[in-house]
C-alpha cells in the first residue's frame, strides 16, 4: 500500500517584543487570530483579521470551559478551530508564494496563533508567532507613550474656533512637515458639535496605538506639528505624557475675521446644517451652561436658515469665552505665540499659508 508523505514541521518560531512600528512593517503580513470584536477594540498596526474563532464560537468554547473543563473545551474548539484555519488558506491565502512571512498573533500568544502559526508553517512558509501575543504588545504600547513624547519639540497651532486649525494642519501634512492630527486619529472635531457623520471615534486603545504608531514614524531631530488640544478629543483622553509636552511648546496662533472663521465652520459642519434633529440634539447638551432660552433662540436661527447669526452668536457667547478661558491658561506659549493671519477661507490659501511656515528655518 503507497504511504502517503508526512510533513515535516518546520522549527517553532517566534518573534519577542518589544518590536518597533518599522520592525513590525517588516513581515510581509501580520494576521490577528482573534475575534472580530477583540480585533475591532484594537490590533497591531496594519493586522488583518484572520478568526481561528468567531466571537460566537469564543464565547461557545469560554462556556465550556467554565462549565466542564479544558479537555472539553478543546474538544468542543479544535474541529471549529480546523474548520476556520481551512477556510483561511482556501480562501484568503490561496495565492501567497512560497516565500510569503506573516507574523501571527493572538491575545497572550497561546493556542490560537499557535494552531494557526502551526499550520502555515505546515503549508511551507515561514510563518512566526508572536511571544506575548496582543496583550504584550498593548503593555509596550502604554509604556512607550509615556516616554516616547519627551523625545519630541512640539509646534502648536492655537487659534479661536473657526480659525483653521485643522485645515492648517491638514495643509502642511503635504508639506515635508511632521504633522500629529489628534482629531483625525480620534475622529472627531473636538467640540461639543465635533461628532464626524457616519464615523465613530475608535476604541481607547485603538486610538493610543494610532499615536504610538504616527510617533514612531517621526524624525525627533525635527519638530511635529500639533493642534492645541485638551485633554479630551470628544470621548477620547490624549495621553498624559503628550498633553504635557504639548503644552510645552511653542505656540503659533492663526487670528481670522469673523466672517472667514463662519465660512470655514459652515463648510466643517455641513452636515449639523443638513440635519436639524442631530444639531438641535447637539445643542441641547450646552443647556446646563447657557439656559434654556438661549438654546431656544440657537434652535429659532437654525429653523430659520440664518446660519451666520447662528455661528456668530455661537462664537462669541460660547465658543469664545471658552477659548480664553482654557488656551492661555493650559498652553503657556499662546499669549506670545507668532501670529498667522488667515485670510480666507480657501485651501488655496491654507496651502499657501503651509508653505511658508515649512520654508520658514525657525519653525
Amino acid at each position: 500500500m503507497t504511504q502517503l508523505p508526512v510533513a515535516r514541521e518546520r522549527p517553532a518560531a517566534r518573534a519577542q517584543l518589544p518590536l518597533s512600528a518599522a520592525q513590525l512593517a517588516g513581515w510581509d503580513a501580520i494576521l490577528d487570530a482573534r475575534s472580530p470584536s477583540e480585533y475591532a477594540e484594537d490590533h497591531l498596526p496594519g493586522a488583518v483579521n484572520c478568526p481561528v474563532l468567531d466571537d460566537g464560537e469564543r464565547a461557545l468554547v469560554g462556556t465550556a470551559y467554565k462549565q466542564r473543563g479544558s479537555f472539553e473545551a478543546k474538544r468542543l474548539g479544535a474541529p471549529l478551530v480546523a474548520a476556520n484555519i481551512a477556510r483561511i488558506i482556501a480562501t484568503r491565502l490561496a495565492d501567497r508564494p512560497k516565500s510569503w512571512r506573516p507574523l501571527v498573533y493572538c491575545w497572550r500568544g497561546g493556542s490560537r496563533s499557535g494552531a494557526l502559526t502551526h499550520v502555515l508553517r505546515q503549508v511551507g512558509w515561514d510563518a512566526m508567532q508572536l511571544e506575548g501575543g496582543y496583550k504584550a504588545f498593548r503593555r509596550q504600547v502604554a509604556s512607550e507613550l509615556e516616554a516616547m513624547p519627551a523625545r519630541f519639540e512640539f509646534r502648536v497651532v492655537c487659534g479661536a474656533t473657526g480659525s483653521g486649525k485643522s485645515r492648517l494642519l491638514e495643509a502642511l501634512a503635504t508639506t515635508h512637515v511632521q504633522v500629529l492630527d489628534l482629531e483625525v486619529l480620534a475622529a472627531h472635531r473636538g467640540s461639543v458639535l465635533g461628532e464626524l457623520p457616519g464615523a465613530p471615534q475608535p476604541a481607547q486603545k485603538a486610538f493610543e496605538t494610532a499615536i504610538w504608531s504616527a510617533l514612531s514614524a517621526f524624525d525627533p531631530a525635527r519638530p511635529v506639528f500639533v493642534e492645541s488640544e485638551s485633554k479630551k478629543v470628544g470621548n477620547l483622553r490624549v495621553p498624559e505624557a503628550l498633553i504635557a509636552r504639548m503644552r510645552e511648546g511653542a505656540c503659533l496662533r492663526l487670528e481670522a475675521q469673523p466672517a472667514v472663521r463662519a465660512a470655514l465652520l459652515m463648510e466643517d459642519y455641513a452636515h449639523l446644517v443638513a440635519d436639524p434633529a442631530l444639531l438641535r440634539e447637539k445643542l441641547s447638551c450646552l443647556a446646563p451652561l447657557h439656559g434654556r432660552e438661549r438654546i431656544d433662540r440657537w434652535n429659532s436661527l437654525a429653523a430659520q436658515g440664518a446660519w451666520r447669526e447662528l455661528v456668530a452668536d455661537l462664537l462669541e457667547t460660547h465658543y469664545d469665552p471658552a477659548y480664553h478661558r482654557s488656551m492661555f491658561r493650559n498652553y503657556a506659549g499662546a499669549a506670545s505665540a507668532a501670529v498667522v493671519p488667515v485670510g480666507n477661507a480657501s485651501r488655496e490659501a491654507f496651502l499657501d499659508l503651509a508653505r511658508a511656515i515649512a520654508a520658514d528655518p525657525g519653525h
